[in-house]
């Protein structure tokens, strides 16, 4: 348990992470039993249908664990439940196969039901070291699954596309000169260098979470600014794009940011279906949100989100955060990277039907009782909920953007809640989960602390509540909702 004494602070660990997303077919229904993305649908709202969800557990007695899987030393890539398994984004401190040693960017994949390991992507980290491939910090996107197609970043900003049963089934499909082809090994489809290919030069790390539509997925490149912060070294790459999920070929791209870029681009893309046009909305680096008609690129609208006294880097802030669309508005709220502390921050409700510069016109509400956030909103019942890097809950009118309650975690949060079964649940650098009940009045019902930080997300999907630690992931569920 903490006290009011607990420091927020961070200290100086450079740590990239951001719990970021991924989507499917928008015939789908707004929220599924599965969690085949980052946010568990393309519109990123942070709440899911499931039932039966345990209140409280105990990680030491193993209370209400279904299973534990152990992960490396650092890890940020949010699970991902889909196809019968789930998919997480990790390092390589803890070697899944005694041949593969050292650093790497490691994506895991293991059987829902019982959480055994199946099988995993290694990379290599990248020659040109912590400028563009931050140490130790393993793969922070989260993946997308459509079917058994699994598209996600690894920390060498290569999207990748890979099949979902890896070599298991016998089969080598896609590209054919993988290094290693072995049982526990990933089989890949195709995989565009976004470096190489299209001159992108992230800044410490890739970390994006694709969402796909159709037969395009969609990715944030993270292009940056160099080690110095004097320059952005590629203003001309693009920051945004789309991409054909079958071939792996670039079919549109966009560089709005440009040399504007204040640090780094650590957010994921969203879809939105508004009257009839889909569109696949961008936070940028520069501190604006763009949205594209997601067929053909074509820019739609632009909304900034800061005051137009803000200045960069005390007040002017960006999106790490990945903006939700529900009840027909899209939230977004804005914050910096952890290692820049807390400071002054916004949450803006946007109306997505205008065109053109919309920082005006588009604006439906604004919250500023927020801090610096890198937390994406989860929406239920007419209630948007969102933490702030300070550690507060903030339960807040969607329609109004009226502040109705907040609940202080006291510890940094990272990651973002949950909003499910009528509970919201969130985690914090303390390694203390928050369980509260849903709705207009704050009430809390239990803190567990899980022995390790915990700078993601918890998830939902099929009766099962799965977080990840730094070091762990466990799948928590009542014994009759784990049958």
């Amino acid at each position: 348990m903490k006290t009011a004494m607990t420091l927020r602070e961070t200290g100086t660990r450079r740590k990239w992470a951001v719990a970021s997303v991924v989507v499917l077919a928008v015939t789908l229904p707004l929220r599924a039993q599965n969690w085949p993305m980052w946010g568990g649908t393309a519109s990123r709202n942070m709440s899911a249908a499931v039932t039966g969800l345990p209140e409280t557990w105990d990680v030491g007695k193993k209370t209400n664990i279904k299973w534990k899987a152990d992960l490396g030393s650092t890890s940020y890539g949010n699970p991902v439940v889909a196809d019968g398994k789930v998919f997480v984004g990790t390092n390589n401190a803890n070697p899944r196969n005694p041949e593969i040693q050292g650093d790497k960017g490691v994506l895991m994949c293991f059987r829902e039901s019982d959480g055994e390991f199946l099988w995993q992507a290694a990379s290599d980290k990248l020659p040109s070291g912590m400028e563009n491939d931050w140490p130790e910090q393993g793969v922070c996107s989260s993946p997308a699954v459509d079917g058994k197609r699994l598209y996600y970043v690894t920390n060498r900003a290569e999207l990748v596309c890979l099949d979902t049963e890896g070599f298991r089934d016998g089969n080598n499909d896609g590209v054919t000169d993988e290094p290693r082809k072995g049982p526990t090994d990933a089989d890949v489809i195709w995989k565009l260098d976004m470096m190489k290919e299209l001159g992108v030069y992230q800044h410490n790390m890739a970390n994006s979470s694709p969402v796909v539509w159709e037969d395009l997925v969609f990715v944030e490149t993270s292009n940056g600014r160099d080690d110095t912060h004097e320059k952005v070294r590629s203003p001309k790459a693009p920051s945004f794009m789309a991409v054909n999920k079958n071939t792996g070929k670039v079919v549109w791209q966009d560089a709005s940011p440009g040399a504007d870029i204040l640090h780094g681009q650590w957010s994921s893309p969203m879809l939105a279906q508004v009257n009839d046009v889909m569109q696949v909305i961008f936070p940028g680096g520069d501190g604006w949100l763009y949205a594209f008609n997601a067929r053909t690129g074509e820019p739609l609208w632009k909304f900034d989100l800061n005051p137009k006294d803000a200045v960069w880097p005390k007040t002017r802030n960006y999106g790490i955060a990945t903006p939700v669309f529900a009840e027909g508005k899209v939230f977004m709220a804005v914050g910096q990277e952890p290692e820049s502390g807390e400071g002054i921050g916004h949450l803006y409700a946007i109306d997505p039907t205008r065109r053109g510069d919309i920082t005006e016109s588009g604006r439906l509400w604004h919250y500023g009782a927020i801090r610096r956030s890198m937390s994406t909103a989860g929406v239920a019942n007419g209630i948007l909920y969102i933490t702030d890097f300070s550690g507060f809950l903030h339960a807040v009118d969607a329609q109004t953007g009226k502040g109705l309650w907040t609940y202080d975690g006291l510890a940094a949060v990272w990651g973002s809640p949950l909003v499910a079964d009528g509970k919201v649940y969130f985690g914090d650098e303390d390694g203390d989960v928050a369980v509260l009940q849903a709705g207009r009045e704050m009430k809390k019902l239990a803190e567990i602390n899980m022995g390790a930080a915990v700078y993601s997300s918890p998830v939902a999907a099929n009766g099962t509540l799965y977080i990840m630690t730094s070091s762990a992931l466990y799948a928590i569920a009542t014994p009759r909702a784990g049958k």
